[in-house]
């Protein structure tokens, strides 16, 4: 018996998106004037020839709450059933798809301190290795997906050239690398990570956890400078 194609196929999409602003103004509350308190950086791994899964449970969600096709439905417009919705199919996916995972990283802002406030960048690069660094170099093959609009990748010491010395290097592994941004509102996975990085940053922001609750069994969610 022949060996499935799936089977040889060690390639993966990660899907990038972030919650929260790289503000420094704590002065005043979140919202009222001031900035978040925290930054989410969130990523759905999932093998190549499974990519279509994440999707679909986005679709489903447009199809179900009647969301206007080809308008991007954010985190931040959702209502509490719809965000319940997804936190329930997200976690069914990754009950049902073992080889599904979702990461996620939380920064707490107040506690950075000001020369690393200095350069976005190099927090953004270093919050992402954290983040995916170990997941990665376990695939022959990754496509990193992040939204070009939230996730920077072409400032100072780029993330890929990050990534990669640090895959190649620290890791010892053989990972081929490929960055391809694009723009959330034609790309539904990257929509997956949006609503998987509310969720969480809900949950530090404003003390919102019902979602998490529901994700925790499959996500594994890192704390930074607490």
């Amino acid at each position: 018996m022949s060996t499935p194609p799936s089977a040889l196929d060690n390639s993966a999409i990660v899907y990038l998106d972030e919650s929260g602003d790289l503000g420094w103004s704590f002065a005043a509350p979140y919202g009222a004037g001031g900035s978040s308190r925290f930054l989410t950086i969130s990523a759905v791994c999932v093998r190549s020839c499974d990519k279509h899964h994440p999707k679909r449970v986005i679709r489903d969600l447009y199809d179900k709450f009647g969301w206007p096709i080809g308008v991007e439905k954010k985190w931040a417009q959702m209502t509490d059933d719809e965000r319940i919705e997804f936190a329930e199919s997200a976690r069914k996916l990754c009950d049902k798809r073992g080889e599904i995972f979702l990461h996620a990283i939380t920064v707490k802002k107040q506690n950075v301190q000001d020369h690393i406030r200095a350069d976005s960048n190099k927090l953004y690069n270093y919050m992402i290795r954290l983040l995916l660094l170990d997941r990665l170099a376990t695939y022959d093959r990754v496509v990193l997906v992040p939204d070009p609009r939230s996730i920077k990748v072409k400032s100072g010491n780029s993330l890929h050239d990050y990534l990669l010395t640090e895959l190649w290097f620290t890791k010892g592994a053989r990972t081929a690398l490929q960055t391809d941004p694009k723009d959330s509102e034609k790309c539904l996975g990257i929509q997956f990570a949006d609503m998987l990085a509310g969720a969480i940053q809900v949950h530090f922001e404003l003390r919102r956890s019902e979602y998490l609750r529901v994700l925790r069994p499959r996500i594994d969610l890192r704390p930074l400078f607490f």
